[in-house]
């Protein structure tokens, strides 16, 4: 594997942290504002909406310039977004600070998923997204808890300038790691990459990303009162759990993808059917202390399983606009995080208990099945329907062009 990937996976890990960072800091951003904990909610939505925004705009804007440049200019503005986050002066210019930080979090994930993918040979393409990815999984690991830490001793503020000197490493690795001759798009333009969404197996793909990890984030979003409510954990157990959690992702991730060059179809199939599984023995592993640790690694596995394969199917069924297909494919999963978290408040706000949003999720985690049995359909038929007469007119046409040219 190429150490291009590593300077990918340096910009995923920063992105991770700071995607994170800002649940753990709610109370201290609260009280330094002097604004209310929900108020302060406001600022890990401001991001997600930035995510959902800039993923697909940033990526049509740039369709014409070198993935190098555009990887390098993302990061530049992830990193000013997070020094004016550092040095906001009050609730409504951290909301924007926020929001900017997460516009350019979609496309680079998506264009780098593309350059990972020209980096190595084609059955390795799998893996190699896999490994830019292992950046945003180890930030869950090591990322979230020590940033977490200095903004808990030195002032949130310090949390966020510690974020943005993690991106000016990322920069400095992408200049000096991705090569100029691999880098760069395609000239296609937007009309060619618009043109990517008009199919259905994209849009396909797009929804079982949406309901599959809508089924993560349905659990994952109250992990902590199912861990201390029903697990038995003390409060001050959580942030090493959900380092578990992380260690599950970062498996489910390598795993998922080594698999997926292999098989991906099955792959895709296998990791959302055991996220069903594991969500819904939730209720019984959440009884036992040693029960709700290794439901969180399991749940981290599962759901990373299917992580590669999902993004690898976008962009192959996406072939002429790879790149704003992929970035709208990180909006997706950002969609899945909103409407996981609201699907599985709406089970605990209707008194169906503690473990219930994992139940909702196990739920969700079949309707990805369904959608993706939906696309492998469509794609069968596709592949066994006979060409038009309009196509074989072509097929028959062009080698004889070509060889007219070639007696010329």
């Amino acid at each position: 594997m190429p150490l291009a990937l590593l300077a990918l996976a340096v910009g995923a890990f920063g992105i991770g942290t700071t995607e994170f960072v800002m649940m753990g800091l709610l109370p201290d951003v609260a009280g330094d504002l002097h604004i209310s904990i929900p108020a302060a909610g406001h600022l890990v939505s401001a991001y997600a909406l930035g995510v959902v925004i800039g993923a697909p705009l940033l990526a049509a804007a740039t369709a014409r310039m070198s993935r190098r440049t555009v990887l390098i200019s993302l990061m530049v503005l992830f990193v000013a977004g997070n020094a004016l986050s550092a040095l906001a002066p009050d609730n409504g210019w951290l909301l924007a600070a926020r929001f900017l930080s997460g516009l350019p979090h979609g496309a680079f994930f998506g264009v780098g998923a593309v350059v990972a993918t020209t980096l190595v040979a084609p059955e390795r393409k799998a893996r190699s997204v896999s490994l830019m990815f292992l950046g945003l999984t180890v930030a869950n690991i090591a990322g979230v808890p020590a940033a977490t830490l200095v903004g808990q001793h030195l002032g949130w503020r310090a949390a966020f300038l510690g974020v943005s000197v993690i991106g000016l490493a990322a920069i400095a690795a992408l200049a000096l790691l991705i090569p100029h001759d691999r880098a760069h798009a395609p000239a296609v333009g937007l009309r060619r990459e618009l043109s990517a969404l008009r199919s259905l197996p994209v849009w396909l793909a797009l929804g079982t990303t949406v309901a599959g990890f809508g089924a993560l984030f349905s659990a994952y979003s109250y992990i902590t009162p199912m861990l201390t409510d029903s697990a038995g954990y003390a409060g001050s157990s959580v942030t090493l759990l959900l380092a578990l959690f992380g260690v599950g992702a970062t498996i489910g991730n390598l795993l998922g993808g080594r698999l997926a060059d292999h098989a991906m179809r099955t792959t895709l199939f296998a990791g959302l059917a055991s996220l069903a599984v594991v969500l819904a023995l939730f209720p019984l592993l959440m009884t036992t202390a040693w029960g709700g640790a290794l439901a969180v690694v399991l749940l981290g596995v599962a759901a990373f399983v299917a992580g590669s394969p999902l993004n690898l199917m976008v962009m192959e069924r996406a072939s002429t606009g790879p790149s704003l297909a992929s970035s709208a494919n990180q909006a997706a999963f950002n969609m899945a995080n909103a409407g996981g978290a609201w699907i599985g408040g709406l089970t605990l706000a209707a008194g169906y208990g503690v473990t219930s949003p994992a139940i909702a999720g196990a739920a969700l985690a079949v309707l990805g099945l369904g959608v993706a049995s939906v696309a492998y359909a469509v794609d069968r038929r596709r592949a066994t329907t006979p060409p038009t007469a309009r196509d074989r007119i072509v097929a028959t046409h062009v080698p004889q062009r070509a060889e007219a040219a070639a007696h010329h």
